[in-house]
Protein backbone atom coordinates (compact mmCIF):
# COMPACT_ATOMS: atom_id res chain seq x y z
CA UNK A 1 0.00 0.00 0.00
CA UNK A 2 1.37 3.23 -0.79
CA UNK A 3 1.49 6.05 2.06
CA UNK A 4 -0.83 8.38 0.37
CA UNK A 5 -3.12 5.59 0.48
CA UNK A 6 -2.32 4.50 3.56
CA UNK A 7 -3.36 8.29 5.20
CA UNK A 8 -6.39 8.69 2.76
CA UNK A 9 -8.07 5.16 4.19
CA UNK A 10 -7.01 6.00 7.90
CA UNK A 11 -8.95 9.39 6.84
CA UNK A 12 -11.97 8.20 5.47
CA UNK A 13 -13.02 5.70 8.21
CA UNK A 14 -12.40 8.73 10.59
CA UNK A 15 -15.00 11.35 9.16
CA UNK A 16 -18.41 12.08 8.08
CA UNK A 17 -17.93 12.71 4.32
CA UNK A 18 -15.55 10.21 2.93
CA UNK A 19 -16.16 11.89 -0.62
CA UNK A 20 -14.71 14.66 0.48
CA UNK A 21 -11.20 13.70 1.59
CA UNK A 22 -8.27 14.68 -0.95
CA UNK A 23 -5.02 13.59 0.04
CA UNK A 24 -2.11 14.72 -2.46
CA UNK A 25 1.66 13.69 -2.09
CA UNK A 26 4.58 16.06 -3.28
CA UNK A 27 7.67 14.39 -3.40
CA UNK A 28 10.83 16.37 -3.05
CA UNK A 29 14.62 15.09 -3.32
CA UNK A 30 14.46 12.83 -0.03
CA UNK A 31 11.01 13.17 1.49
CA UNK A 32 7.64 13.21 0.31
CA UNK A 33 4.95 15.17 1.84
CA UNK A 34 1.69 13.82 1.77
CA UNK A 35 -1.26 17.18 2.40
CA UNK A 36 -4.19 15.77 3.86
CA UNK A 37 -7.35 17.88 3.23
CA UNK A 38 -11.11 17.20 4.42
CA UNK A 39 -14.60 19.15 5.13
CA UNK A 40 -14.20 21.68 7.22
CA UNK A 41 -17.01 20.30 9.67
CA UNK A 42 -15.11 16.92 9.59
CA UNK A 43 -11.04 18.81 10.32
CA UNK A 44 -11.89 18.04 14.26
CA UNK A 45 -12.44 14.25 13.92
CA UNK A 46 -8.83 14.45 11.59
CA UNK A 47 -7.04 16.28 14.22
CA UNK A 48 -8.79 15.00 17.42
CA UNK A 49 -8.57 16.09 21.34
CA UNK A 50 -5.27 17.97 21.71
CA UNK A 51 -3.95 16.37 18.09
CA UNK A 52 -4.04 12.74 19.39
CA UNK A 53 -5.66 11.90 16.43
CA UNK A 54 -3.33 13.90 13.57
CA UNK A 55 -0.37 12.61 16.17
CA UNK A 56 -1.20 8.80 15.95
CA UNK A 57 -1.10 9.07 12.07
CA UNK A 58 2.44 10.77 11.69
CA UNK A 59 3.37 7.83 14.09
CA UNK A 60 1.38 5.18 11.47
CA UNK A 61 2.87 7.37 8.87
CA UNK A 62 6.51 7.08 10.09
CA UNK A 63 6.68 3.68 10.85
CA UNK A 64 5.00 2.78 6.79
CA UNK A 65 8.04 4.82 5.53
CA UNK A 66 10.44 3.44 7.28
CA UNK A 67 9.68 0.24 6.21
CA UNK A 68 9.19 1.70 2.74
CA UNK A 69 12.83 3.07 3.34
CA UNK A 70 11.25 6.90 2.65
CA UNK A 71 10.78 9.37 4.69
CA UNK A 72 7.10 11.30 4.66
CA UNK A 73 5.85 14.23 6.60
CA UNK A 74 1.56 14.83 7.05
CA UNK A 75 0.48 18.28 6.78
CA UNK A 76 -3.29 18.86 7.42
CA UNK A 77 -5.22 21.38 5.09
CA UNK A 78 -7.77 23.81 6.74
Amino acid sequence: MELKQLIEYIARALVDNPDKVEVQENALEHTSIILLRVAKEDLGKVIGREGKTARAMRTILAAASTKLRKRAQLEIAE
